[in-house]
């Protein structure tokens, strides 16, 4: 089904699966195959290949040579019909590639809203992404990572399979995650360690001086007091009383991964 207000080149290759919603604009020589939904408004730029079951949001802006949905490149993939679902008002620039999920995994790659992916991204199969993260050219996620909101991935950077990212933190250029970067936590360095929290960021989203206080205080107690794990949440808890800012720190910690970055 294709509303009659979108624009489609006489090159592009629509499946007639594919759902196309209200103004969206697919230019030369798009191929989409299968199951693909494409909300309102949103632009596809040429020579892009979308497959599905891939579910794209409203005024989403993908560019050239980009693949939207194909199936991952995990061993175990058997071309099950897992999914692929992109919110709104992302920015997916040239030679991104997004896989679909896998049924040992969630079933389905997840990405939000305003997210700006530049050249050469990666989201790997079963990956969960949060809103308004950034990824530098080359950035690249494994299978089965987990970022939450307000991320930024320098240029170059990478992260283990199951990797989780916190909302808010900051990952390095050319950093090498194999542990887990906590909220509002800097990581730089092949293997990435902790350098410190995201000020410049925090501050840039409206914290106030008292609550980047407070989280510079939690991250003291993680890294710099000789406190296990478990200690520094008992203390992270009581400080979470005083500044609701300190809870995602000890709501992350809680949840078992793979360790996080020192």
């Amino acid at each position: 089904m294709i509303d009659s207000s979108a624009v489609i080149s006489e090159s592009a290759k629509i499946s007639a699966e594919a759902q196309i919603g209200p103004r969206v604009i697919i230019h030369d020589h798009v191929i989409i195959e299968g199951k693909v939904v494409i909300g309102e408004e949103t632009i596809i730029e040429p020579f892009c290949v979308l497959r599905g079951p891939t579910f794209i949001g409203k005024r989403n802006h993908i560019y050239q040579f980009s693949s939207i949905g194909e199936g991952c490149q995990d061993l175990k993939y058997k071309n099950e019909p897992t999914e692929l679902y992109i919110g709104d008002d992302n920015t997916i620039r040239e030679h991104c590639t997004m896989h679909r999920g896998t049924v040992q995994g969630n079933g389905k790659t997840v990405v939000g809203s305003h997210n700006l992916f530049m050249v050469n991204s990666h989201v790997a199969h079963d990956c969960i992404i949060g809103d308004h993260c950034i990824f530098a050219n080359n950035a690249t996620l494994a299978g089965h990572v987990t970022i939450g909101d307000y991320v930024i991935f320098g240029g170059l950077s990478a992260i283990h399979q199951f990797g989780r990212v916190g909302s808010h933190a900051f990952v390095a250029g050319m950093a090498a995650l194999n542990m887990d970067v906590p909220p509002y936590v800097m990581a730089a360095g092949h293997y990435a360690k902790a350098c410190g929290i995201n000020k410049v960021g925090l501050a840039r989203r409206g914290f106030s001086e008292a609550q980047i206080a407070a989280i510079r205080k939690a991250y003291m107690i993680i890294y710099h007091k000789h406190n296990t794990l478990e200690e520094a949440i008992v203390k992270l808890e009581e400080l979470a009383l005083e500044f609701d800012c300190v809870k995602p720190l000890v709501d992350f910690l809680r949840e078992h991964g793979r360790g996080i970055v020192r």
